[in-house]
């Protein structure tokens, strides 16, 4: 599908100028900042220099000292507290965090993941049933509850209070929990909004931490795990989250928690062992091998198996305990790879071979048969590859439950609040979410929500976009270029690592096909002195035919590092590839 480049709005010249000058760095580097809204020295410091002081004071979130004071009330009465999150990365790594402090304070702790098939997403009755009958009288619930009134009406009825820790957005009713953290509330005054479930939990701890007066230095190792949720639940990388993700990785990447270095082994991301119990990494982590590497493996246990083992796998102090339970994660996510694989290529079919289907402004695909566990990544997959809104549904205990996802022009959200009528659950975010609804429903919601999505999209063309943040000459990128590029990082929505576009390079010799239809190409601009560039096309072979013709060509890509021979060059990583305007 040929995608649509465009160009982001520059800064002002003079405004670049100015940055430009003040920090003494190249003015396409100045104009990268001013498109974040860093305009000024101090605000470039920040940016480039994130600071845990800059955090937001806790009690600031509405409900927080209602929390704190629950949780201190819980402990001096020595009632025993449950643990409960979703079976995602985002619901494990949470849990994990806000599990592993409580411990250190407070004997009588216990965690709780609901079983994906049995139970569904969220607060479930048979997990209260379960805190009931283990005599747990507060139940902390992180990355759900947010509209789970009936189920938190449940729980008080026996006796077990709720504070709910959760960053979906809130239904017309609020649950009459103890406590509800959530910064999406309309009434809740916290000044950032885009905390992952694992970031509100480590909020949590640190309120508890601030009231009672201990040292915010012995938080930070719990960074790595809010850095994991921020990367695979894909929130913005701003603000606050910046700050986290950054000393979340930098712990990660100088002493991973045994779990992590048991899932990286596994990734074959370990070079060798440093000699003092700790290793050495093939090269710095990012966020994104955080996505590609670490999430779908924590993922996949929830998937195929149980989230509580990601949560073991979290917790443990043990490297021979990470890498038993990593080895059963890591064949879990093998496991979940064949299912996903096979329940694409089954969907892309049956589109491909039905032309109502073909025609549709969404994709509302359902197969009893399909794994339940792997519907989410189906649903992207078919997204990117038919690039319009897209859910798929599987049976699962009766009822049809599903996971949406959508392009960037839409808000799925909305479009399921629109059919709510004909659901029984549903909940997530402008691009994700997950569904449940009664077999006799499913014709009326497949044709309601299709109505909904073609008239939400009228005048919007359905295609893929590449945002390209500015033109660049290739002899301005250099190694000192580079070294005040990486500092842009961590990258991530928000915050995306920059995406050049160079018009009329030409093949200077030598480039190839490799690798499975990939591109290996060095281009030079013949009107600019300099060069050649080393650069890499994945799954463009088919534009070799005219490159090795000389025929002129614009390209847009990421400059990063490349590796090979022990050597490290500057590489144009291009992503797309256009012989015109």
């Amino acid at each position: 599908m040929d995608k649509c480049w465009v160009l982001k709005p520059q800064g002002d010249p003079e405004k670049v100028k100015e940055l430009s000058k003040v920090l003494g760095i190249d003015k396409p580097l100045a104009n990268l900042l001013i498109q974040r809204g860093v305009n000024t020295f101090d605000e470039a410091k920040t940016f480039f220099r994130p600071s845990l002081e800059s955090l937001h004071d806790p009690f600031l979130m509405k409900d927080m000292d209602k929390a704190i004071d629950r949780i201190v009330y819980a402990m001096k009465n020595k009632e025993r507290i449950l643990v409960y999150g979703d079976y995602d990365v985002d619901g494990t790594s949470a849990v994990a965090l806000v599990y592993t402090f409580l411990e250190t304070l407070h004997l009588d702790v216990d965690f709780y993941i609901p079983d994906r098939y049995d139970e569904g997403y969220g607060i479930s009755f048979k997990g209260i049933d379960y805190a009931h009958e283990t005599n747990v009288k507060l139940i902390i619930a992180l990355d759900c509850g947010i509209k789970a009134v009936e189920k938190v009406a449940y729980a008080t009825e026996k006796g077990i209070d709720f504070i709910i820790c959760d960053h979906h957005r809130p239904g017309a009713e609020l649950p009459l929990a103890i406590a509800i953290l959530d910064p999406k509330r309309s009434d809740c005054p916290y000044p950032y909004k885009e905390l992952s479930g694992c970031g509100i939990g480590f909020k949590l701890v640190q309120a508890y931490a601030q009231k009672n007066n201990i040292p915010f230095n012995n938080l930070i190792q719990y960074l790595d795990l809010v850095v994991i949720s921020i990367a695979s639940d894909i929130v913005d990388i701003t603000g606050e989250n910046r700050v986290l993700a950054f000393y979340g990785l930098k712990l990660i990447n100088t002493r991973p928690r045994p779990g992590l270095e048991a899932l990286l082994r596994y990734a074959s991301m370990i070079k060798k062992d440093d000699g003092s119990g700790g290793c050495v990494f093939n090269r710095e982590l990012t966020v994104t091998d955080l996505v590609f590497m670490i999430g779908p493996r924590i993922n996949a246990a929830g998937r195929i198996e149980s989230g509580k083992n990601s949560v073991r796998l979290l917790v443990t102090q043990n490297l021979d305990e990470a890498l038993l339970i990593g080895d059963k994660i890591n064949t879990n996510n093998t496991e979940r790879k064949n299912l996903d694989t096979l329940a694409t290529q089954q969907a892309i079919a049956m589109i491909n071979g039905n032309d109502q289907l073909k025609a549709a402004s969404a994709t509302v695909i359902f197969h009893p048969d399909w794994h339940q566990g792997v519907i989410g990544i189906v649903a992207s997959r078919l997204t990117e590859t038919f690039f319009r809104p897209t859910i798929v549904l599987t049976l699962s205990n009766g009822l049809i439950t599903g996971s949406a996802r959508s392009v960037k022009e839409f808000d799925i959200y909305e479009a399921l609040d629109a059919c709510s009528d004909l659901l029984e659950h549903f909940g997530g975010h402008k691009f994700a979410a997950g569904l449940s609804l009664k077999p006799e429903n499913l014709t009326a919601f497949t044709s309601r929500f299709e109505e909904t999505v073609k008239s939400r999209l009228q005048g919007i063309k359905l295609v893929p976009v590449i945002d390209v943040d500015a033109l660049l000459p290739l002899n301005a990128i250099n190694s000192r270029f580079f070294n005040v590029l990486k500092q842009f990082a961590p990258f991530g929505p928000g915050n995306m690592a920059p995406l050049f576009m160079t018009k009329g390079v030409i093949d200077a010799g030598g480039s190839r096909i490799v690798g499975k239809n990939h591109l290996k190409l060095s281009v030079v601009h013949p009107e600019i002195a300099g060069g050649p560039f080393s650069a890499i096309a994945f799954q463009q072979g088919e534009q070799f035919r005219l490159i090795e013709k000389q025929i002129p060509f614009n390209i847009c890509y990421h400059v990063e590092e490349n590796e090979w021979n022990k050597a490290i060059n500057l590489q144009l990583n291009i992503k797309d590839i256009r012989f015109s305007d």
